[in-house]
């Protein structure tokens, strides 16, 4: 770590033109949080076309705040709500809407929200030591071990993502098509266009992105008809915490901030698992277990700091390898690359003053996110009234605008209406969507690495095996595509449902 790098990052993050980026992050992210149905993947996918013109270091700034904010405000529905407004706090909602309805609604959103501020603090300290290791290691990476990491990422997340396997496999066989289109790296023949020209240069990473995300949202919401609705429960803006909730909170901080960040370093498929296992733990470890299911503090503070934790160790493979492992991370990608950056090893060494402002921005925007969430929680529910037929149509409209001035194409805005039915039909029939834009992204990667390897060897594929630190991988992976059966089995010895 280059604390010399570190210091004028954070001083470049001080500037008003940065932190004002990372102040309307954290307001938009909070508020794509709270919003039911809304993440913080899809927001970040409708402002990539609006933010070609922008400061590449400013972008990116808005862009984590976002990622953090939403983590932040999705606890608020799940509260007051029982509705989750991301897929990480669906943990937070089995106890934390139980202490809503008992009255104490203000403590649950604050051990909430210091929670997500202590792991996201302390996510982003680790990520700032290690990050700069783990880059230096990806310089001593070999071509066949970035695709044999390409090949975890996309199996595993695969595997871990929906409802079974199968399925998880299918949408990342898509995600692989989509990728294909265009012509071959090599020999340049043509690739599923068609005999369609405009298809030859591929399909935009932003578009398919922007499709899926937010217009197969969109449609699918139209399809299903509403967003699950429920009874807001009463707050009345007192969120303090007794002597008793802080005792019992900080050690579920902690522990739900070693379970998420590891298993957002790791290819784990979102942040569904650590918010669940933390939940399990602290069921196991809580000295008042009749609580549980009637509103205990520890089932909203372990699964919340677990979540932002998660989030902030997404990061580090990003940052360091230039490889995503959750739907967000992966539109990250896409946002780099719109400012032709390549995430990686070396990107700590091309552009260190933009990599130590964004790290550096990220502690500033955990403040920034703690000082201004609990003042307005008041107003982000009645952001919940927002009837959602208004709220879809507008991301419809703004999303396919955005797909057809990326580059001004007809053919862009028909690819994003195609990619878009295919996201609400995959969303109408349960198959994951995470799988298919890993496929999309990673998959020419992979590609890439695949055919240096194959050059390397002089064709020959025992290249793939030929390091310790490739078996390792697969062996991993191998693991990975187990894991659903060794969970069915192991999940009731965890909680009981």
């Amino acid at each position: 770590m280059d604390f010399s790098y570190f210091l004028e990052g954070f001083a470049n993050s001080l500037t008003l033109t940065n932190l004002g980026f990372g102040l309307l992050g954290s307001l938009l992210g909070t508020l794509v949080g709270v919003l039911p149905g809304i993440g913080p993947a899809l927001a970040i996918s409708l402002l990539l076309p609006v933010t070609l013109g922008v400061e590449p270091q400013s972008a990116l700034i808005m862009f984590c705040a976002i990622y953090y904010g939403a983590m932040f405000g999705g606890s608020t529905t799940s509260i007051l709500l029982n509705a989750p407004g991301e897929s990480g706090s669906v943990m937070t909602a089995i106890e934390g809407n139980k202490m809503a309805r008992a009255g104490k609604a203000g403590a649950a959103l604050a051990t909430s929200a210091i929670g997500s501020f202590v792991a996201g603090a302390i996510g982003t300290g680790i990520l700032a030591v290690a990050a700069p290791s783990i880059a230096d290691f990806g310089l001593t990476m070999t071509p066949p071990d970035f695709f044999a990491m390409m090949v975890l990422a996309l199996v595993t997340v695969s595997s871990l993502m929906g409802k079974s396997l199968t399925r998880g496999l299918l949408a990342l066989s898509v995600g692989l098509m989509l990728g294909l289109v265009g012509a071959d790296p090599t020999s340049g023949a043509p690739r599923l266009t068609f005999g369609n020209p405009e298809a030859l240069a591929g399909l935009s990473t932003v578009v398919i992105i922007v499709s899926l995300f937010a217009v197969g949202e969109a449609l699918h919401i139209a399809y299903s008809g509403h967003l699950a609705n429920g009874e807001i429960n009463k707050f009345n803006g007192n969120w303090r915490m007794s002597r008793d909730d802080w005792k019992r909170s900080w050690k579920p901080w902690l522990r739900g901030t070693a379970l998420g960040f590891p298993t957002g370093v790791l290819p784990a498929g979102g942040s569904e698992l650590p918010t669940f296992l933390s939940y399990a733990l602290e069921k196991r470890l809580s000295k008042n277990k009749g609580e549980f299911g009637k509103g205990a503090i520890e089932g909203v503070a372990g699964p919340e700091a677990a979540n932002n934790a998660n989030a902030a160790g997404a990061l580090v493979p990003l940052l360091a390898l230039g490889i995503p492992t959750s739907g967000t991370a992966a539109v990250m990608i896409a946002a780099f690359g719109q400012f032709r950056i390549d995430p990686g090893p070396m990107l700590f060494s091309e552009q260190p003053l933009l990599v130590w402002t964004l790290i550096a921005s990220l502690f500033i925007g955990n403040l920034l996110l703690l000082v201004i969430n609990l003042p307005l929680i008041k107003m982000w529910v009645q952001v919940l009234r927002i009837p959602s037929p208004y709220l879809f149509a507008g991301i419809l409209v703004f999303a396919l605008v955005g797909a057809f001035t990326i580059r001004n194409s007809k053919f862009d805005l028909l690819v994003s209406v195609g990619v878009g039915l295919l996201g609400m039909l995959l969303r109408r029939f349960g198959y994951p969507i995470t799988p298919l834009i890993l496929g999309a992204i990673l998959g020419p990667m992979a590609e890439g690495q695949f055919r240096t390897s194959m050059q390397l060897s002089q064709g020959d594929p025992g290249i793939f095996i030929s390091t310790p630190f490739t078996a390792i991988i697969y062996t991993l992976m191998a693991i990975s595509l187990l894991w659903p059966l060794i969970w069915k089995a192991l999940k009731p010895r965890f909680i009981k449902q």
